[in-house]
């Protein structure tokens, strides 16, 4: 076997054998920084860190919708009187002392196209376990008018 031949073998064993380790390494991504939309980490209040222009918490600047990660209503199911879901809840209006005043839900449409978000007034639903249970038919949710977007 010549000089070049055995150069040629062994560098080709060589490229096999690293062809997995250089594909692996290439996968692996350093850790990036939480997103806005991930729940805080775990800790007393007074641990983690707030956000700038964010009200402390017990200031007396509440916003009348509840955070979204805050309140475990949203995105329950919904369901009609008449047993049949009709959405998700998508926020939650809440008064000066923390009380649930009303919900707007995502309902209609089909694979999360043409849909629309209705408000439900507070006294026409409540909490059944996992999901909300609606004091009005599915009929009655179809008919109701469409509300903005909260932001």
């Amino acid at each position: 076997m010549s000089h070049l031949t055995l150069v040629r073998l062994v560098g080709a064993v060589v490229v096999l054998a690293g062809a997995p380790w250089l594909a692996a390494t290439a996968q692996t991504q350093a850790p990036s920084p939480p997103s806005p939309s991930m729940p805080p980490p775990a800790g007393r209040p007074e641990q983690m860190p707030m956000p700038p222009g964010a009200a402390q918490p017990g200031s007396a600047g509440k916003s009348a919708t509840a955070p979204r990660e805050a309140n475990p209503l949203i995105r329950m199911a919904v369901f009609s009187s008449d047993g049949s879901k009709v959405g998700t809840v998508q926020s939650v209006s809440t008064g000066p002392d923390g009380s649930v005043k009303g919900l707007h839900i995502r309902t209609g449409g089909f694979l999360g196209f043409g849909a629309r978000l209705v408000a439900i007034p507070e006294g026409r639903f409540t909490r059944n376990g996992g999901n909300v249970q609606l004091g009005m038919t599915a009929d009655e949710v179809s008919k109701l008018p469409e509300v903005k977007e909260q932001s």
